[in-house]
């Protein structure tokens, strides 16, 4: 993480680490959906750690089910300190919809074939 995703303690903000949350879920999303997807919602979000500049952080997905027009994702993240020091720390996790949507932004009906 870099200085420019800093609060005012210091720390990474929240609001960076929720970001890369999403792009985590849309890249597992789409293994089964090749078009668009959006966020429809994020849940489960409780941050256990602080996160410094520098630190490694690293974000692990699985799907937790598909739907008709829908992906639940569940995003493990985790923090190595910059100098490796304390080990690995679990941040958060979440539980994220993603919704298939065509090029109107409707929300569209995923194929039963998963994408390779």
């Amino acid at each position: 993480m870099m200085p420019r995703d800093t609060n005012a303690m210091g720390t990474i903000f929240g609001g960076a680490i929720l970001s890369e949350i999403d792009l985590a879920a849309a890249i597992e999303a789409q293994r089964h959906w090749e078009g668009r997807v959006v966020t429809v919602a994020m849940d489960g979000v409780e941050f256990h750690h602080p996160v410094n500049v520098g630190d490694l952080l690293s974000l692990y997905t699985t799907t937790e089910s598909i739907g008709c027009t829908s992906v639940r994702v569940h995003v493990d993240v985790w923090a190595r300190n910059r100098f490796g020091a304390g080990g690995d720390m679990r941040v958060t996790e979440a539980h994220v919809t993603m919704v298939a949507v065509d090029e109107n932004m409707n929300p569209t009906a995923i194929s039963e074939a998963p994408r390779s």
